[in-house]
């Protein structure tokens, strides 16, 4: 299969990178593809970012307290 880059920019980057790895063309694309995907994977979730804060949420004690319309209505003196 082939791969026509018709971006000068991004023939210009991966030319680059083949050049100071001392790689060809083709190496130089799977190594750039490689890593990103690699990051991708390795970055964390939105649900696992917002883990701790949820934990810190739960393990706070229930006041038992409803907050109704009533309550906000209070908090903006209505």
């Amino acid at each position: 299969m082939a791969l026509h880059i018709r971006d000068d920019e991004t023939d210009r980057l991966v030319r680059t990178l083949a050049e100071r790895r001392r790689i060809p063309l083709t190496e130089a694309v799977k190594l750039a593809v490689r890593n990103e995907l690699r990051r991708e994977d390795e970055k964390a979730s939105l649900w696992e970012r917002l883990k701790p804060l949820h934990e810190r949420v739960a393990a706070r004690p229930s006041t038992g307290l409803v907050a109704d319309k009533a309550f906000y209505d209070s908090l903006n003196d209505e």
